[in-house]
């Protein structure tokens, strides 16, 4: 408001300088673009470019970096006459066909899951962790004064190494957090209910190399890390990245492009899913729009893709592993509610307890519902058995061997569990009458007992019963 228009004009094209360009080095460029390895392709038309500016860049005319803009637009116009012409793409593909794959899953000794797939010259190592449902991420919502809690984290992880370059590595930038998002949405479609799986999962995927979309590796990668992990997905997810080339009514749909292809086309569209269908869509255009026939010719191929992905992915992992010596162990008890106080002990110190001397997870909540979490099979029965001494409750009319913890003078106490004694009272030690119960029994002494019953947690034993008369 109160501000003068501005009117723009699109400054004229330089032609004699594009087709000083085009007449010089066009079959040099052409030929470059022809170089199925990235970095010598990217080396390749840096020299060219360079020896361009240095031919047609001058004081007195045009500069360097409008000789290098120009330069650009004669790239951009030779990658998508050759896919237009339907020329052998620049790594000498047809359209249609996905890159070569390698696939390889247990690739790291000491995770829970691990996986490495690579596509071309795109590479990505995903792991996979398992954790107790406690360590869920607790997400405060800002719309409401609700919280939950995110059981299956996803991070995405692109270096400036794995595109050949250096820089800074700190935080998520927009396109770890966009990529990562995306991926996430493709994974999290096939996942268990955390009824089913009662685990935290983490996933991080590492691109150790990228030349066209990583983001679709991260999802190739995840359902391979999760299912060597021993994740029980409801299917097997892959994705694919389709790519598009139009001038006026001629357009071609590219399966699984190159990054260049990418940069210098029109379309980058990314499809997930698994066999059945579709779980994660994302498409960025450089164009206004694009026609049902080409969307159709796009899902087409990307299902194609997607299909011929998922039939090399399950020739080497296509269920859950369960017999992975990393595979943490977990499982759920129930305890009486009254059994509650004595499991968490005065501020924690025996639920503490437990957790420090087995190496194990343990929470209850006030139900009685005790999950128990481990990450080896030793710690895990450690565990167990330490909750149940402590939680277990005597059967009435069982026999038990307890030992003589103190003598009274209306009977003995007798422990027939870990933390669980029973009154023995003096007129059920024997059968005849006694005055002294030191004269039958002294502490420390193994006896068999018969629980008689419970009384408000109060346990009633009776040794006479096991004796003849």
């Amino acid at each position: 408001v109160g501000t003068k228009q501005w009117d723009w004009q699109a400054p004229e094209t330089n032609e004699a300088l594009l087709g000083d360009i085009q007449s010089q080095f066009g079959a040099q460029i052409n030929d470059a673009y022809q170089i199925k390895e990235k970095m010598d392709r990217y080396a390749k038309v840096s020299e060219i470019k360079a020896a361009a500016i240095k031919a047609l860049s001058s004081e007195d005319g045009d500069s360097a970096d409008e000789v290098s803009k120009y330069f650009k637009k004669v790239e951009k116009s030779t990658v998508r006459e050759r896919i237009l012409s339907n020329k052998p793409r620049i790594d000498g593909r047809d359209n249609e066909t996905v890159r070569e794959l390698m696939i390889e899953t247990s690739v790291l000794a000491n995770t829970h899951g691990s996986a490495l797939f690579t596509r071309g010259e795109t590479q990505a190592m995903v792991v996979t962790t398992i954790g107790s449902k406690r360590e869920a991420q607790l997400i405060e919502k800002l719309e409401s004064a609700e919280r939950e809690n995110d059981y299956f984290l996803l991070h995405y992880n692109f270096p400036p190494y794995s595109v050949g370059e250096m820089g800074r590595m700190g935080g998520a930038g927009r396109r770890e957090i966009g990529h990562g998002r995306l991926a996430r949405r493709g994974i999290a479609a096939c996942l268990p209910s955390i009824k089913e799986f009662p685990y935290t999962i983490r996933v991080v995927s590492e691109i150790t190399e990228s030349n066209g979309s990583s983001s679709m590796a991260t999802v190739c990668g995840s359902s391979l890390s999760l299912m060597d992990a021993g994740v029980p997905i409801k299917a097997p997810i892959a994705g694919i990245a389709m790519g598009l080339v139009k001038e006026g009514d001629r357009f071609i749909v590219l399966t699984d492009i190159l990054g260049d292809e990418d940069h210098l086309g029109d379309m980058d569209f990314k499809v997930a899913g698994t066999s059945r269908g579709v779980n994660a869509l994302q498409m960025d255009i450089k164009i206004q729009g694009i026609t049902k026939e080409i969307m159709e010719i796009a899902l087409k191929q990307a299902k194609n893709a997607r299909l011929n992905i998922l039939g090399q992915m399950n020739q080497v992992i296509c269920e859950a592993n369960t017999s992975g010596a990393n595979a943490p162990k977990t499982t759920v008890l129930k305890i009486n509610t009254d059994k509650i106080r004595d499991l968490i002990g005065k501020g924690g110190e025996t639920i503490k307890g437990i957790m420090s001397a087995s190496g194990a997870n343990v929470d209850v909540n006030d139900a009685g519902v005790v999950n128990i979490f481990a990450g080896n099979q030793e710690a895990f029965d450690k565990a167990v058995q330490m909750v149940k001494d402590i939680t277990i409750s005597p059967e009435v009319n069982k026999i038990y061997l307890g030992t003589v913890m103190k003598i009274v003078e209306f009977g003995a106490f007798v422990n027939i569990m870990p933390n669980q004694d029973g009154l023995l009272h003096i007129s059920e030690i024997t059968h005849e009458r006694i005055d002294k119960v030191e004269d039958h029994l002294k502490e420390g002494d193994e006896i068999d007992v018969k629980v008689l019953g419970i009384d408000r947690g109060r346990i009633k034993l009776s040794r006479k019963v096991l004796l003849d008369k």
